[in-house]
């Protein structure tokens, strides 16, 4: 099972990200747990420079922006074949 986390504090970017990695796992009908997190401390574990970032089973995929329904899919799939 991928393990999916969206990291930031809450904003519409992080929501919008969230939404997202919801919306492609759903679409690829995987067993996929997608996790909020939202403490700061937690957050910094993972050294991001800006958020909303996104992680897929402990590997920093993204982080600063808001990606494209395309790269997430490209990275979970990725992630399914590791």
């Amino acid at each position: 099972m991928l393990v999916i986390k969206v990291l930031g504090s809450g904003c519409e970017n992080c929501k919008k990200v969230d939404t997202l990695a919801r919306k492609v796992v759903a679409m690829l009908a995987i067993d996929a747990k997608v996790e909020k997190v939202t403490d700061h401390e937690e957050i910094a574990k993972y050294h991001l420079m800006a958020t909303p970032g996104l992680v897929i089973n402990e590997k920093v995929v993204c982080a600063g922006r808001i990606p494209g329904e395309a790269e997430v899919t490209t990275w979970v799939t990725n992630a399914l074949g590791a």
